[in-house]
This record gives C-alpha cells, sequence and structure tokens, in this order.
C-alpha cells in the first residue's frame, strides 16, 4: 500500500510540474488546493479508521478548507489561519477593483467598465487582456498598474513578450487623489475602527507578499504603505 502511496504521489508532483511549466500560476494553485483537499479528506477517513477520531477531525477539516468548504471550522490555530485566509484587500481604480488574498498573496480582479465590465480578469483570455490593458492605457492609468500586478503573477514574463512596449519592466504611475480612510480600510482588509495593532500587522502580511523583491509591484507595495500612513493617522 505503501508503495502504491508513493508512486501514486510521485506522478502527481511530475504532473503538476509539467502544469506548472506552462505557466498559468492561478490555475496551478486552484489545483494543488484541489487535490491537496481529496488527499487530506482521503487520510482523515484512513486515520478515522483506526480509531483516532481527533485528528481524522483536524485533517478532514483542513482538507474541507481546501476545498472551499469555509463554512466548516477549523480547531485551534488552524481556525486562525482559517480567519486570516478569509481575508481581502481592495484596490480600486476607474475600470478595475484588484482583490489580494492575505493568507497566499494571490491577486484576483473584476473589470468595473469599457469593453468587458462585469467580467473577472481571470476569465478573459490573453488577447482580451491586452485590449484591457490597451483600453486603462486611454482612460485609466492607475488600472494599468493593477492590471500589470494581475499580469505578474498569472503570466510570469508576459513583460518580455509585450510588443512595442519596453518600459512595463519598471513603470509605475503615481496614484491621483488623496486616499480616503474608507479606500484605506479597503486596501488593508480591515473593518473601520481597527486597532493599531491590526493596521500594523495587515500592513506587515501584505507587504511581504507584495514587496518587489517577492514578486510583487511597487506600485502594490506603495499602496499599502500608503494605507497604513492614513490610518496611522488617526491614531496621532
Amino acid at each position: 500500500m505503501m508503495l502504491l502511496f508513493g508512486i501514486a504521489a510521485a506522478a502527481l508532483v511530475w504532473w503538476l510540474l509539467k502544469v506548472f511549466a506552462r505557466s498559468d500560476t492561478v490555475a496551478v494553485a486552484k489545483a494543488v488546493k484541489i487535490v491537496g483537499g481529496i488527499a487530506a479528506l482521503g487520510a482523515a477517513v484512513a486515520i478515522g479508521a483506526k480509531g483516532q477520531i481527533a485528528t481524522a477531525l483536524l485533517v478532514g477539516g483542513l482538507g474541507a478548507w481546501m476545498l472551499g468548504w469555509s463554512r466548516l471550522p477549523l480547531p485551534g490555530p488552524l481556525g486562525r489561519f482559517q480567519k486570516a485566509a478569509g481575508r481581502y484587500s481592495r484596490i480600486r481604480s476607474a475600470m478595475i477593483e484588484m482583490e489580494i488574498d492575505h493568507a497566499t498573496g494571490g491577486v484576483e480582479g473584476s473589470v468595473l467598465a469599457g469593453a468587458f465590465a462585469g467580467r473577472r480578469l481571470s476569465s478573459l483570455a490573453p488577447e482580451n487582456l491586452r485590449r484591457l490593458y490597451d483600453e486603462c492605457g486611454a482612460l485609466d492609468p492607475d488600472g494599468i498598474s493593477l492590471l500589470e500586478a494581475y499580469l505578474d503573477r498569472r503570466f510570469a514574463g508576459w513583460r518580455e513578450d509585450a510588443q512595442g512596449d519596453r518600459d512595463t519592466r519598471t513603470r509605475t504611475h503615481a496614484h491621483s487623489g488623496v486616499m480616503t480612510k474608507d479606500e484605506a480600510y479597503q486596501i488593508l482588509g480591515l473593518k473601520p475602527g481597527a486597532s493599531l495593532d491590526e493596521i500594523r500587522h495587515a500592513h506587515r502580511t501584505l507587504i511581504k507578499k507584495l514587496h518587489p523583491d517577492q514578486g510583487g509591484t511597487a506600485y502594490l507595495a506603495a499602496r499599502v504603505n500608503q494605507a497604513r500612513e492614513v490610518l496611522l493617522s488617526r491614531h496621532r
């Protein structure tokens, strides 16, 4: 039985590496969570059959969370992780609303205006994303920066392949206007009235995921830093 599990694990790793090589990191992350969730549920059944009910419930709860059954609470430290995993930041421009998962640093977004209004970014094919990029270039400079952050996570190397745009590697855009406290709370994924400790913790969590040295972008890091300063000023 252990030999069969080993062969299955090796085959799974080989398959994941093959999928990852094709470079849609969003799809890879989703596949890993699904496979991991199924594996955890299977392990929970096997552990429960041996009479280790508490351990089986723990492993089964983790598997259920990985499969998206978020209403099932996880016990102990995993319950605190589940709470953090459900926190999202939102950064909005005129045409794009970006969502950032605090637990993973994953980014997703919605199109608010233009030809693809109402669509999720993950549902758009590469040619449609290029068209959206051009629309943002004409109407929404902040939207370009958000879209670039999304493309960096979904398509590694897209900047090198972009034609006629040699500055995409280093270009940033200044955010126009003053950030409101409501915007700052949304960017840090906090509720109004959050404490100093909550503000600092949310900022640290995000900046580790979004700093350019960690594969993020200077624009997103700057917006997160700005949100921290806006909210900290409330306590001064």
